[in-house]
């Protein structure tokens, strides 16, 4: 009786010449990874093959504000400018200071910067165009309409009944049995005095304006910068957003961002408050918030941020043995400190 690895061998030989090692497991993927510039976070994310972001994939940066997200991101733009590499910063909320980008070391000569929903500038464009009128010399003149009372009718028939139906319908009155339009009361309004108003309660002063025409901009030149290519790195701020509209992004967006970013070999950044790529995504960043740190009395010096990595899909060399079970996920983290320019002079 043959054995199950003589059986596999002799299926594999039969299917050599349509699908090559048909039964043997492709071995796991182990991704190139670029360095972030901060030392702990790629003592962190060093499986052995180096520490870093994964390349072609997509890193999601959890976290609520001040936890350290933009600056992990400015971080890594830096070390991917300094290597002569184009890389793009999607701003969905308008969020990023290009003088703290500067000062982060960032190359803003190799950095496009996307800002979403910004409405100021066409604005501006408009009313400067109200402003700007051609003299009369250079326009034309309208053409002159031939009708009852410019000389005649016209040569055409369509003028000839244009004008003449214009004529009647000045002197016949509409008939009785025509759907006559009514013009609707205007409705008074009525302004309350200084007590009504002062016992009104005072509404929120957060805008109700939904950022969804913001979050499908993004993502449309998400998909165009991706299918474009040349870009090393594609940062997609949506930090500033509230969860449960990032939430309700379809996940074949994002599986669409990863099948394209694999074949780019470009890192995507996703910077939210709550992860939203589900499997698509490479690597869970979360960031906690950080402490303040004042070496001196009365002086602010930086902030202590604490990192988590709460997933990973590939951790382990590669291996032509893939287990049944799932591996238990142990908890890694590490903290590191972000200063002020002022922290170091004395």
């Amino acid at each position: 009786m043959s054995s199950p690895a003589i059986l596999r061998r002799q299926i594999e030989a039969a299917l050599a010449s349509w699908i090559p090692s048909a039964l043997t497991p492709a071995p796991r993927i182990i991704r190139p990874v670029a360095a972030t510039g901060v030392e702990e976070i790629d003592a962190l994310l060093d499986s052995g093959f180096g520490g870093g972001l994964p390349l072609g994939a997509i890193t999601e940066m959890v976290g609520p504000e001040c936890s350290g997200r933009t600056s992990v991101a400015l971080s890594f733009i830096a070390q991917m400018t300094q290597a002569g590499r184009v890389c793009a910063w999607v701003d969905v909320s308008n969020m990023l200071q290009p003088e703290s980008a500067a000062a982060a070391g960032v190359d803003l000569s190799r950095l496009l910067w996307v800002r979403c929903g910004v409405q100021k500038a066409a604005a501006a464009a408009r009313s400067a165009m109200k402003g700007f009128a051609l003299p009369e010399k250079y326009l034309v003149p309208p053409p002159v309409k031939k009708g009852l009372h410019g000389g005649g009718f016209g040569s055409h028939p369509r003028n000839e009944v244009k004008g003449l139906s214009d004529a009647v319908s000045g002197l016949l009155a509409p008939r009785c049995a025509e759907p006559q339009r009514r013009l609707r009361p205007e409705k008074e309004i009525f302004e309350p005095n200084s007590q009504q108003r002062a016992a009104r309660p005072k509404r929120n002063s957060v805008p109700s304006r939904k950022p969804w025409s913001q979050i499908e901009q993004a993502l449309r030149v998400t998909d165009l910068l991706l299918q474009a290519g040349g870009f090393s790195a594609i940062v997609l701020d949506m930090a500033s957003i509230a969860p449960e509209y990032v939430s309700r992004v379809p996940l074949a967006t994002w599986f669409r961002y990863r099948a394209t970013a694999e074949r780019t070999q470009a890192s995507i950044l996703l910077l939210t408050q709550h992860p939203c790529a589900k499997s698509s995504g490479e690597l869970l960043l979360r960031f906690a918030p950080g402490n303040q740190c004042c070496d001196e009395t009365t002086v602010f010096t930086g902030i202590e941020h604490c990192i988590e990595v709460a997933r990973r899909r590939f951790t382990q060399a590669p291996s032509n043995v893939v287990p049944l079970r799932k591996p238990p996920q142990s908890v890694n983290a590490a903290n590191w400190r972000s200063q002020t320019t002022w922290a170091g002079a004395r």
